[in-house]
């Protein structure tokens, strides 16, 4: 995902095969606990044609505050999260969208210094019984 590589506190996320509007929801849902290189006002949008989109947000955890849960947040459809950092900045965002989502690991890659792992995320609402 990444040509550069990230500090350890940071994590990539990258958005496809998913609506503009959930995209906005799913980063913004991230924006209220992490800080980012997406502002709150950055909000997805279609691209005309037949070409696929793809959207990338940056997210900074260190210094997380445990008190500034991530709201729910309801998706129109199951996410696909590519989710790319060093392990413990992976931990801490998959457990921050856990808070709003059920997630669903659907892989992993793990180097020396960084895992990659793909998620699915759906509304809490969908399915109680398999989160994380």
């Amino acid at each position: 995902m990444s040509t550069s590589p990230l500090a350890a506190s940071q994590v990539q996320v990258v958005l496809s095969d998913c609506s503009a509007a959930d995209a906005g929801s799913l980063f913004a849902a991230l924006c209220s606990r992490f800080s980012s290189d997406r502002c709150a006002e950055d909000r997805p949008h279609e691209t005309e044609g037949n070409r696929p989109t793809m959207w990338t947000g940056t997210f900074e955890t260190s210094g997380t505050s445990g008190d500034s849960p991530v709201p729910p947040t309801e998706l129109s459809a199951p996410v696909t999260a590519d989710v790319q950092g060093g392990p413990l900045a992976v931990k801490h965002l998959r457990e921050a969208l856990a808070e709003a989502f059920t997630v669903h690991q659907l892989g992993q890659e793990a180097g020396d210094q960084e895992v990659e792992i793909q998620l699915r995320l759906e509304n809490k609402s969908a399915d109680r019984s398999t989160a994380i």
